[in-house]
């Protein structure tokens, strides 16, 4: 499993790697347990890509549908008309393939995700399906509607080209203005909520933090994050029961290829157990509070990986270094084990946490 010859599906196709040019901190072994990482600034500016589920495009175009609730069958529908001008997944031939999906949300369950067909070669392509959901009109009041554009390829990946929500406790159902189809701008993702309704599993997972490790040195007081991957629990089975997983580790805001670490791949199995510790060093006390543990887990096919979830474990500040960052995004439960682990050094502290969808932060060379 070399890194030049594969890429992650949306998030690193355009970052080829030739081996001689790898600098000797870079971390060519996979069973490697120790990496070097600079934590000192935000690596330029950090771009996120949507990657996985997302792909790495534009959002641009816009679509027309209309809602409707019929009252006498107690049903939502949704009339899924057109879409136009949308980016183009196939840029040499100026096309994508298109389909569309809609979620009520906050529904965790299967029963909120609709899609329709897929159509093929065309950035303005013509679906007029009704997307229908059985669903009380008080409880329809509570939810929101999400319409989201995907490009289709030849494997069956998805790329994210662009999405509406609608607010249905503020709509006016009586309005037949509101029934007529209207054309919406199609925006940027901006949380991945409408993901977090498919369940993507949980890791079960330690964290240490080994301040000073090397006493008696005059160099600045620093210290070391231990992260021991110990199992991957339900992962989602993309290929039918064909799984082959890894996980892979970056310390942000460094996304250079020296900061990332990974475990072995471990096949045939949605529940792998890989016991893998990985060690950084040159955490200062105050790098605690800028950084940020990015692991995600990856299915490994044939030459591409595809991204299965992942977890932000920091302070969740939205910030790093001065900087305003969406990457510091992490949930209550991922708080509270980096919370845990700065105030109770040299002990491991353990957690499952449930896997999500994240907006990857891009890889620099």
């Amino acid at each position: 499993m070399s890194d030049d010859r594969e890429t992650d599906t949306a998030s690193e196709g355009s970052y080829q790697l030739s081996r001689h040019k790898k600098s000797p901190s870079s971390l060519t072994n996979l069973s490697s347990s120790s990496g070097m990482t600079s934590l000192s600034s935000v690596s330029g500016s950090v771009m996120s890509v949507y990657s996985g589920d997302f792909g790495n495009l534009e959002v641009k175009g816009s679509i027309q549908f209309a809602v409707d609730y019929v009252d006498s069958l107690k049903e939502l529908h949704v009339f899924v008309a057109q879409c136009k001008d949308l980016a183009a997944a196939d840029i040499k031939k100026q096309r994508s393939d298109p389909y569309i999906k809609t979620y009520l949300l906050p529904d965790k369950g299967k029963m909120g995700k609709k899609k329709t067909p897929v159509v093929k070669k065309t950035l303005n392509p013509v679906y007029n399906e009704i997307l229908r959901y059985k669903i009380e009109k008080q409880i329809l009041k509570t939810q929101k509607l999400n319409v989201s554009v995907w490009h289709r390829d030849t494997f069956k990946r998805n790329s994210f080209l662009g999405e509406v929500e609608l607010d249905l406790e503020t709509w006016d159902w009586d309005n037949k203005q509101n029934k007529q189809l209207k054309w919406y701008p199609l925006k940027r993702k901006t949380a991945p909520v409408a993901l977090e309704a498919e369940k993507r599993g949980e890791m079960k997972l330690a964290l240490q933090y080994v301040p000073e490790p090397a006493p008696g040195k005059k160099l600045p007081t620093t210290g070391e994050v231990h992260i021991w991957v110990k199992e991957c629990l339900d992962l989602p089975l993309l290929r039918g029961s064909h799984l082959n997983s890894f996980v892979k580790c970056t310390i942000l805001p460094d996304t250079s290829r020296k900061s990332r670490q990974k475990t072995r791949a471990v096949g045939k199995t949605a529940s792998p157990v890989f016991n893998h510790t990985m060690v950084y060093d040159g955490f200062r006390p105050e790098d605690l509070t800028e950084a940020c543990i990015e692991l995600t887990v990856w299915d490994h096919y044939k030459l591409t990986n595809q991204f299965l979830g992942g977890l932000r474990i920091g302070f969740g500040t939205g910030k790093s270094y001065g900087t305003e960052v969406d990457w510091m995004d992490s949930t209550p439960e991922e708080v509270a084990l980096w919370e845990k682990m700065v105030n109770s050094p040299n002990t491991w502290i353990e957690a499952t946490l449930p896997l999500r969808m994240l907006l990857i932060a891009k890889i620099s060379k």
